[in-house]
């Protein structure tokens, strides 16, 4: 399925999500998880996923793209893996060995399941990959418009960032405002955009 990419100038956020959403609902899971895949390939050839001993994953949810091959392979490769857990207005990570590690969580997204006794994550450096429903090319992200993952890295610097996005999830401008953290590069199907 073709999907045509969205560009559009002096949006507010919220406008970008309802476009971008409108787009998601029409691309197939297949078509998902086919785009997703060409992402991975690129992530494993990244010194920083290649060095990391632990990956920071997000579990997607929705048509974003796939997380999975990259989880799968982390712990093929006997890495670390943890996922997000929100607390309030925060985020925690904690480590998962397996899918059943995880459970519908906040706004049925995948978390660690609290009555899996689950180790709060403590790699500072872990590579660790940002969702997003939109970027520009310089990597200004919209996200859900909660603001956990600006929050989460505004306290935890040492991070190698890697956002994952399908291709229609480029638009022109994403507005940003001082609070606002770029992922160091952004990653889709065709394209590899960092500072």
């Amino acid at each position: 399925m073709e999907v045509s990419q969205i560009w559009v100038k002096n949006m507010e956020k919220k406008d970008i999500r309802k476009q971008i959403f409108t787009q998601r609902a029409k691309v197939s899971e297949a078509f998902v998880q086919q785009q997703s895949t060409l992402i991975a390939e690129k992530i494993f050839a990244l010194p920083q996923f290649l060095g990391a001993s632990c990956i920071y994953v997000y579990m997607d949810y929705n048509k974003e793209a796939s997380t999975r091959a990259i989880i799968e392979e982390a712990w093929r490769l006997g890495k670390k893996v943890a996922a997000p857990k929100v607390f309030g207005e925060d985020m925690r990570y904690f480590y998962i060995y397996s899918y059943e590690d995880v459970a519908p969580g906040y706004f049925n997204i995948p978390e660690p399941d609290e009555t899996r006794n689950l180790k709060e994550a403590a790699d500072e450096t872990a590579l660790l990959l940002v969702p997003g429903v939109a970027f520009d090319k310089d990597r200004h992200r919209c996200g859900y418009g909660k603001g956990f993952y600006d929050r989460y890295l505004s306290r935890h610097t040492q991070h190698a960032t890697v956002a994952m996005a399908l291709d229609f999830q480029i638009v022109e401008t994403v507005p940003s405002d001082v609070y606002d953290i770029c992922p160091q590069m952004l990653i889709t199907p065709t394209m590899i955009y960092e500072k």
